[in-house]
C-alpha cells in the first residue's frame, strides 16, 4: 500500500490564510488547491513570489472559467462537455485536468456518472487544450463502505483508460485512498497539525 510519501499532497488551502500557506510552503509543500475562484485569484496575487502549483478543486462554473483558467496548473473538476468547450476556447496551451466522477451516486454531487466516464473521456479527445491526466472522485461522508466501493470503481476505470494519475482521498478517508493507489490527496484539516508542530513533516 502506498504511503503519504508516495503521492502528491494538495493542500486544500481554503482552510488557511496566506501567512499560513507560506508556513506550509516552508515545510516543503507547494501544491495548493482552492475551491473558489475569487479566493484563488486573491491568494495567488498575495503569494505571487512563491512557486506554488495551483490546483482548482471545486466546481467550476462556465461563466467563471475565463477569470481563472489561465491562473491554475491543474483542474480537478471537469464534469461537462460545455465546460470543456469553454476551456478549449480560452486556453492557449493544454491544461492538465481530472475528470470528476460521481462514484457514490449521490444526487447532490457534481461529476460524471460512473457508467458514462469512458464515453465522456472519448469525447474529450476532440479538445487539444485539455489534457486528461486522470479521474477524481470523492467518498461519501461518514460511510467508509460506500467510500471504499467508490474508490475501487474509480481506480478500475482509471486503469482501463490507462490514465497516469488519480485524485482520491481527503482528510477523513485518505488512508482508504492510499489503499486504492491514489496519486493525489486533497488534504485540509490534516495540515493543521503540521502547522502546530514546528518540526512537523509527513512521513
Amino acid at each position: 500500500m502506498k504511503t503519504l510519501a508516495d503521492v502528491t499532497i494538495v493542500c486544500a488551502s481554503k482552510y488557511f490564510n496566506s501567512d499560513e500557506m507560506i508556513k506550509i510552503y516552508h515545510k516543503g509543500f507547494v501544491h495548493m488547491g482552492e475551491n473558489r475562484v475569487d479566493v484563488l485569484l486573491e491568494k495567488k496575487k498575495q503569494l505571487k513570489t512563491y512557486p506554488f502549483v495551483w490546483h482548482f478543486i471545486g466546481h467550476l462554473q462556465r461563466n467563471k472559467a475565463e477569470l481563472m483558467i489561465h491562473e491554475i496548473d491543474v483542474l480537478h473538476s471537469l464534469d461537462s462537455i460545455d465546460l470543456a468547450k469553454k476551456i478549449q476556447t480560452l486556453r492557449t496551451k493544454p491544461i492538465d485536468v481530472f475528470i470528476q466522477v460521481n462514484a457514490t451516486g449521490e444526487p447532490q454531487k457534481y461529476g460524471v456518472d460512473i457508467e458514462n466516464v469512458s464515453s465522456f473521456y472519448e469525447e474529450l479527445k476532440k479538445y487539444d487544450k485539455i489534457k486528461v491526466v486522470g479521474l477524481m472522485t470523492m467518498g461519501k461522508l461518514d460511510d467508509s463502505v460506500v467510500t471504499e466501493q467508490a474508490f475501487e470503481k474509480t481506480l478500475k476505470i482509471n486503469q482501463e483508460l490507462k490514465l497516469p494519475s488519480i485524485s482520491m482521498g481527503m482528510s477523513d478517508d485518505y488512508e482508504l485512498a492510499l489503499k486504492y493507489d491514489t496519486t493525489h490527496l486533497r488534504l485540509g484539516r490534516y495540515f493543521k497539525s503540521i502547522l502546530e508542530d514546528e518540526n512537523g513533516t509527513f512521513s
